[in-house]
């Protein structure tokens, strides 16, 4: 046994850094490679590699969101209520999740990594000097998005629609992490970039706030029904922690559209596979 745990930590550490290191680059997707690592790369089931996913992305994330903090780029308040929805939802997702066949839930895995895919695909065309969206092809969606920021002091301007519409972000990322194991961030970027005019910079930070937030919620309740990560799991977790900063660090010097379209073409790749886990094994 000893052995076996010799032969398989390196493998837990450099799985853990490689999630960490996207994460820390984009502020979203690392923590939907999280479950994929643990499942291929350690043999384990999904039910038992989400919660430790999840720890590994909370944990990575809170170390991302540190240097947002300083910066003045997280939105805390916007960020505090997207958590607390999150994180009030989020049982709801992991007691479907203890319900769901193993089967199903890689599936929906799988379907929700393949949707992140093109949606950083697109993204990335849109950032590199593609075609824009429709959405953006309008001044008026380009000018007023539902939360805005007031010029004057720099901060939301806080309505009830502002409110409603963050709630809902908070809500289904919140439901994503009890059911998949994810952070959010695939919710919350690109919800953040649609419905606001934060800067990329503050969407990044944000979005591992809220992460970090939500995974520590999800994580304690987890914690509390019998979940313990094992010393795999904990080494996975350190790795991630030693990627994120390895990616905050690199993240001024590397091109975003590059490393998007890199990004969604791999995980399409473990999406296919994830299918081919779930019904033809």
């Amino acid at each position: 046994m000893f052995s076996e745990l010799l032969s398989t930590s390196p493998v837990a550490a450099l799985l853990g850094a490689a999630v960490g290191l996207v994460l820390g680059l984009t502020g979203a997707g690392g923590g939907i490679f999280a479950v994929p690592a643990l499942v291929f790369g350690l043999g384990w089931g999904v039910p038992q590699a989400g919660p430790v996913a999840l720890l590994a992305v909370g944990a990575s994330a809170a170390v991302g969101s540190a240097h947002g903090l300083r910066a003045g780029l997280v939105r805390y308040r916007a960020a505090t209520l997207m958590a607390v929805i999150g994180v009030c939802v989020a049982p709801l997702g992991t007691w479907m999740a203890q319900r769901l066949p193993e089967r199903w839930l890689v599936g929906l895995f799988a379907i929700a990594m393949l949707i992140v895919a093109a949606r950083m695909y697109q993204a990335s065309r849109v950032a590199g000097g593609g075609k824009p969206s429709t959405n953006e092809a309008s001044p008026d969606d380009a000018v007023l998005p539902a939360c805005r920021l007031n010029p004057e002091t720099g901060r939301l301007h806080w309505t009830r629609r502002v409110a409603g519409t963050l709630g809902i972000i908070g809500a289904v990322s919140g439901f994503a992490s009890g059911l998949l194991g994810v952070g959010g961030g695939f919710v919350i970027v690109p919800a953040l970039r649609r419905f606001t005019d934060i800067s990329v910079h503050g969407v990044v930070a944000t979005s591992l706030f809220v992460i970090a937030l939500i995974s520590a919620g999800t994580v304690a309740i987890a914690w509390w029904h019998g979940m313990h990560p094992g010393t795999q799991g904990w080494i996975f977790v350190a790795g991630a922690i030693v990627g994120m900063v390895l990616g905050r660090a690199l993240a001024p010097h590397i091109a975003a559209s590059r490393l998007q379209q890199i990004f969604s073409a791999l995980m399409a790749v473990v999406a296919l596979g994830m299918f081919a886990k779930a019904f033809w094994h």
